[in-house]
């Protein structure tokens, strides 16, 4: 019985053929289910897409490498739920393209930095790192707060996400530009009409300085919002849900 795989060892061609049978016969089980399942990603209620704004400052954590020092996945293990929280859920990061997951820290994961500081906290942790984490290798990013926000593409962007499934509607792209500058001024005509395409996001100034709208506006609105969608307090399996 132990002896019959002789028959292949001596043989290379015929070995190759079986190999390559056997990885695709384990290819298909694989994969095939993937083609006729609705989604593999858990369904949870309050994930939505990005604002115009915080898809913005996503754009900038992106651009500046952020992901490079910090994750943004709680894995299940013990030492890190009990420091960071929950452990992450798919859902979370279905509509980041790419994700942000990471696979390296030099710095804290931040999945669940939303809400943890304040905004003048993160504006100065971003001027002057170590002014508020003394020990902090971080560079300084003081230029997000002197740099205008350039959001003239900002319909753009939008399409751009929804070409790759990120379910933003015509009416969201259409109305990017306003929602994008409503999201800084709670006096804003759009208020309503914004609040009623993003439900739950946070409208407020972020940098301190109403009078213009800042990179830096845009990547604290985007950190604020890391890990706040979904109340984990009444989460519930998918089973729920259906």
């Amino acid at each position: 019985m132990l002896d019959r795989h002789e028959f292949l060892e001596k043989r290379g061609l015929v070995l190759t053929v079986a190999i390559l049978i056997t990885v695709a016969i384990g290819g298909i089980v694989e994969i095939a289910p993937l083609f006729y399942l609705e989604s593999t990603i858990e369904k949870v209620k309050g994930v939505r897409p990005y604002t115009p704004l915080e898809l913005a400052g996503r754009n900038i954590y992106v651009r500046e490498g952020c992901y490079v020092c910090h994750s943004q996945m709680v894995r299940p293990l013990r030492d890190e739920v009990e420091r960071y929280g929950h452990y992450s859920l798919a859902a979370e990061s279905m509509y980041d393209h790419p994700f942000q997951w990471g696979s390296k820290r030099s710095g804290p994961d931040l999945a669940r930095v939303g809400g943890k500081y304040s905004d003048s906290w993160q504006r100065q942790h971003l001027i002057d790192p170590r002014s508020v984490v003394p020990e902090s290798i971080m560079p300084p990013y003081k230029f997000l707060d002197e740099k205008p926000l350039d959001y003239s593409l900002v319909e753009n962007w939008l399409k751009a996400n929804r070409a790759v499934g990120v379910p933003y509607t015509d009416e969201m792209v259409e109305n990017a530009g306003a929602d994008l500058a409503a999201q800084v001024d709670p006096f804003s005509e759009n208020y309503d009409a914004f609040m009623a395409r993003y439900p739950g996001a946070l409208v407020r100034d972020f940098d301190g300085d109403p009078r213009r709208i800042t990179e830096m506006d845009a990547i604290i609105a985007y950190l604020q919002v890391l890990g706040t969608m979904v109340d984990f307090s009444t989460y519930e399996p998918e089973e729920n849900y259906r």
